[in-house]
């Protein structure tokens, strides 16, 4: 990499990391807005709002990173363009082959960095943001590898997870006497959740603790009456945004098997899966949205349509993956289509660029 190819990148990434860093500034503050609402319940105070919405954070500059690449890339660009140096540049015998070949570089970098958000950093913290939060609000609940804990009256219940159309698996449920001794211990397969809020269990196998013996005993289905709100057991439910690759993959099988609904969950993974490729595609859209001289056009004009047309991909992207589980599109094409889109729109521009 010569000294030329290193000038841009650095140029690029510079300003890719100030546009991450405010992007994520008004995110933080629109969240911190939002989350107001909820301060004063339970134990849920202003330092524990600062804690969830730093470690929402990384999730946040992953949905972020294509587009603080486009805007970092269109004001690098720009600003070299203005000042004659991209001109300067190619009359030094740097063709656009060889430019486009640095700004891959550049994208590239950035879409490493996407994948080590997307994949390690971003899926852990979001999930124990979740957990904190619903923990500080609830009280009486709690979350960690084995499920849901929460204690309702004399029982002690764990939930190991929850489907998505909120059935029950794994529940475990403790029960002590007055004496606060246990008295009995039921596990069973399965719950449905009613609408009166009881739980309707399932192959359930009781164990009942007397003086000098324990009474072992199962039962087919019985319905459990119990307070807890339908709403608190949501904190089961880990979104696809929340999820890598590898957990996505896993968790589809697991639905498959169960004969749920993965579509959701489908789009999340190709989505995930192109998603890193976006970084590098808003690399090369930023090059074609790039005045090549000053005479090129009104800069201020082309910049601006530039950035418009990345708030158009980043919130595209979202409404395209809702409407087509409400039509029925493929996973495939809902999850990979807005990058493959712009790709191909890039690749356009920069051949008509080229023939001016």
């Amino acid at each position: 990499m010569n000294l030329i190819s290193r000038y841009i990148i650095r140029q690029m990434a510079v300003m890719a990391v100030y546009a991450l860093l405010a992007f994520l500034a008004l995110y933080s503050f629109f969240e911190i807005i939002n989350e107001v609402g909820d301060l004063g319940k339970g134990s849920y105070n202003g330092a524990k709002l600062g804690q969830y919405v730093l470690m929402q954070m990384p999730a946040r500059a992953y949905e972020l990173m294509p587009l603080a690449v486009l805007i970092g890339g269109l004001i690098s660009l720009s600003q070299l363009a203005s000042g004659s140096e991209l001109t300067v540049i190619k009359a030094s015998g740097m063709s656009t082959k060889k430019l486009l070949l640095i700004l891959s570089q550049f994208g590239f970098i950035f879409a490493i960095a996407t994948v080590a958000l997307g994949e390690w950093v971003a899926p852990t913290l979001s999930q124990k943001a979740e957990n904190i939060k619903a923990a500080a609000i609830n009280g009486k609940i709690s979350t960690g590898n084995t499920g849901l804990w929460l204690k309702e009256k004399n029982s002690i219940i764990n939930v190991r997870e929850m489907l998505p159309d909120h059935t029950l698996l794994g529940i475990k449920i403790w029960q002590r006497n007055d004496k606060n001794e246990l008295s009995q211990a039921a596990e069973a397969e399965s719950a449905v959740l009613n609408p009166d809020g009881s739980w309707q269990l399932k192959n359930i196998r009781r164990s009942i603790l007397g003086e000098d013996k324990v009474e072992v005993s199962t039962t087919a289905e019985e319905n459990w009456p119990i307070s807890v709100k339908r709403n608190l057991m949501d904190v089961l439910l880990v979104k696809p945004d929340q999820m890598s690759v590898g957990e996505l993959t896993t968790y589809i099988d697991h639905l498959e098997k169960n004969n749920q609904n993965t579509q959701v969950y489908a789009i999340a993974w190709w989505r995930k899966l192109v998603y890193p490729i976006a970084a590098w595609v808003m690399a090369l859209v930023a090059f074609a949205f790039t005045p090549q001289t000053t005479r090129h056009g009104n800069m201020g004009l082309k910049l601006f349509g530039g950035i418009c047309l990345g708030l158009l991909f980043h919130f595209a992207g979202r409404l395209f993956g809702f409407t087509s589980r409400l039509y029925g599109v493929p996973p495939f094409l809902a999850g990979a289509l807005p990058t493959v889109l712009f790709a191909l729109l890039a690749v356009y521009l920069i051949r008509r660029q080229e023939k001016r």
